[in-house]
């Protein structure tokens, strides 16, 4: 029984001294989303330390929540059967804070590694062009480290790549929005469109990427849910 046990025989509280502590939830939503390597499982929480991420996997791995193995020299992480029954749980909070938290609150948290990050988790390759292509984003407000990411879109390889540096390969679309617009769009709470028209966000390059953005672009799971809060 650990220090911060509620010594209570409830399965809430046991399964509480599990899944509530500090930075737990993300890491586990960070494995539902896909992430298996601890490389990719940092990007999803870009603030938490990779000593405080070791320590929770270990702790996740010793409760029977996720697995460890060695692939080709690297470690994965994967989530096991009780780990997977997380998903709908996950889920729910999810759906209770798009619905139920103030927008202006989230909206104070801005990020964009992750914000990008999240985007291309998200992006549907669908409707874009059936070859190589490379988006450039530009959030001119933030600092220069977190200024500029490219998207990388590659068919052959059937995924998608984000570059936080240049990775030296021509633009088809440069998207230049403020961080708080792309986020809100991300969310559900802003369009493209309304941004093109208040001039928040500008589009040069391929036409028919820049026409088809709002259908491509990797939104939040929970962006066509309606908020519920005040």
């Amino acid at each position: 029984m650990t220090q911060g046990s509620y010594r209570q025989f409830c399965p809430v509280a046991m399964a509480a001294e599990v899944l509530c502590t500090r930075w737990t939830i993300l890491v586990l939503r960070e494995m539902i989303m896909g992430s298996t390597r601890f490389n990719d499982l940092r990007r999803g929480v870009p603030r938490m330390s990779p000593a405080l991420l070791s320590q929770r996997l270990k702790e996740l791995e010793e409760a029977g929540v996720i697995t460890r193995k060695v692939v080709k020299g690297v470690a994965e992480y994967h989530l096991s059967k009780s780990g997977r029954e997380l998903q709908p749980i996950i889920e729910a909070f999810g759906l209770w804070g798009h619905r139920w938290v103030e927008a202006e609150l989230s909206l104070q948290h801005l990020d964009a590694q992750l914000l990008m990050w999240d985007m291309r988790r998200n992006l549907d390759t669908t409707p874009m062009p059936k070859r190589h292509s490379v988006i450039q984003f530009v959030f001119p407000e933030q600092p220069a480290a977190h200024r500029s990411f490219w998207l990388i879109v590659d068919p052959a390889e059937e995924g998608v790549d984000l570059c936080s540096v240049d990775p030296g390969q021509d633009v088809d679309l440069y998207v230049s929005v403020d961080l708080r617009s792309m986020t809100a769009i991300w969310m559900g709470l802003d369009t493209v469109r309304a941004a093109l028209a208040q001039k928040r966000m500008q589009l040069t390059g391929e036409k028919d990427l820049a026409a088809r953005i709002q259908t491509w672009l990797g939104l939040s799971t929970f962006a066509k849910e309606r908020k519920l809060a005040c």
